[in-house]
């Protein structure tokens, strides 16, 4: 969060620096007097005292994690066209469902959260919310038809840990963050390309000429421009680290939880067969979900590059860390 932070503070000062002249601690400039032959104070702007550029970028993260905190879930399960689960009307395999999250927020100890079903075959399920008491567990039709029982019992018992831990307030908030994060280095690209360019003429090196940073100048502005274009990037890959920690959580909770691992591994393996992209759940909330939604394999692979663009931990990992917890071991399962 305090990289996070730290990337709102970068964005808007240097954007105060290089476009507003924001630069209190300059020392007067002094210029020939035509008249008299001597040097007088050249007065800066009092709004040049004033960042507002770095003001604007704090409220508006500020803002965005504000307003997910009130509506992310609700938005959350709009985009993705979740209907709410009842016992009236519907299959046994739903009124399963509702009973087993009764189930898990009575082992938690929780409120028990609302549950939700979205319209889709692929085997997936997340859970959101800002708090237990305003929390909400939602799987799609075909994790629903394709698990068994003891297994959906312990693929929401990995949500209702989510709950717990309070997974659910950080990945929302963190999805609200990466999306102003965005918004932000978006309007200091199209200034950059569309405005004055640094200000001072519109070159760098007037600017460094004027304030008499020289080089020095230079290579910060180039590395804010650097850091504004891959801001997005490096941000996501921030969420995806966060989250592939949290997922190894949520097993291990989960499986305490249910007393058997062995359920989740199971459960595990189906979803790891079905590798179809979960096409009602957008890249924006991939995090949430117990795989990735996207239907990558990149899951599967490990290495550096796997780490950094991996949404979760490999499965194989994950099922192994659950068998070790079953006093299984690969050979023994083999």
């Amino acid at each position: 969060m305090t990289a996070f932070v730290a990337f709102f503070l970068v964005i808007g000062l240097g954007f105060d620096f290089f476009y507003l002249n924001f630069n209190p601690g300059a020392k007067p400039q002094r210029q020939w007097n035509n008249d008299g032959g001597y040097y007088e104070a050249q007065k800066g702007s009092p709004a040049s005292n004033i960042p507002f550029g770095t003001i604007i970028s704090l409220l508006a993260g500020l803002g965005m994690a504000a307003n997910s905190m009130l509506n992310g879930t609700s938005m959350v399960l709009r985009s993705t066209m979740a209907r709410r689960a009842t016992h009236e009307g519907t299959s046994d395999k739903e009124k399963q469902f509702l009973n087993v999250v009764t189930e898990m927020a009575t082992a938690a100890g929780l409120p028990v959260p609302t549950a939700y079903v979205l319209p889709d075959p692929d085997l997936n399920a997340f859970a959101s919310g800002m708090n237990p008491s305003k929390s909400v567990i939602a799987v799609t039709e075909g994790l629903l038809s394709t698990l068994n029982r003891g297994e959906l019992q312990a693929v929401v018992a990995h949500e209702m840990s989510h709950i717990r831990n309070y997974d659910i307030r950080l990945m929302t908030v963190m999805a609200a963050l990466i999306g102003a994060i965005s918004l932000l280095s978006d309007f200091a690209g199209r200034s950059m390309r569309y405005g004055r360019g640094v200000p001072g003429g519109g070159s760098a090196s007037r600017t460094s000429g004027k304030r008499g940073g020289g080089a020095a100048v230079l290579i910060m502005f180039a590395v804010w421009i650097v850091l504004v274009l891959l801001a997005p990037l490096l941000s996501r890959l921030m969420a995806m680290a966060i989250s592939r920690q949290r997922e190894f959580l949520a097993d291990a909770s989960g499986a305490e939880l249910t007393r058997n691992p062995l359920a989740l591994i199971s459960a595990l393996e189906k979803i790891r067969q079905a590798v179809m992209p979960t096409n009602a759940i957008n890249n924006g909330v991939a995090h949430m979900c117990i795989t990735d939604p996207r239907g990558s394999l990149i899951e599967e692979k490990m290495g550096l590059t796997a780490d950094l663009l991996a949404t979760h931990p490999p499965m194989e990992k994950r099922i192994l860390a659950l068998k070790v917890m079953a006093y299984q071991t690969a050979k023994q399962q083999a």
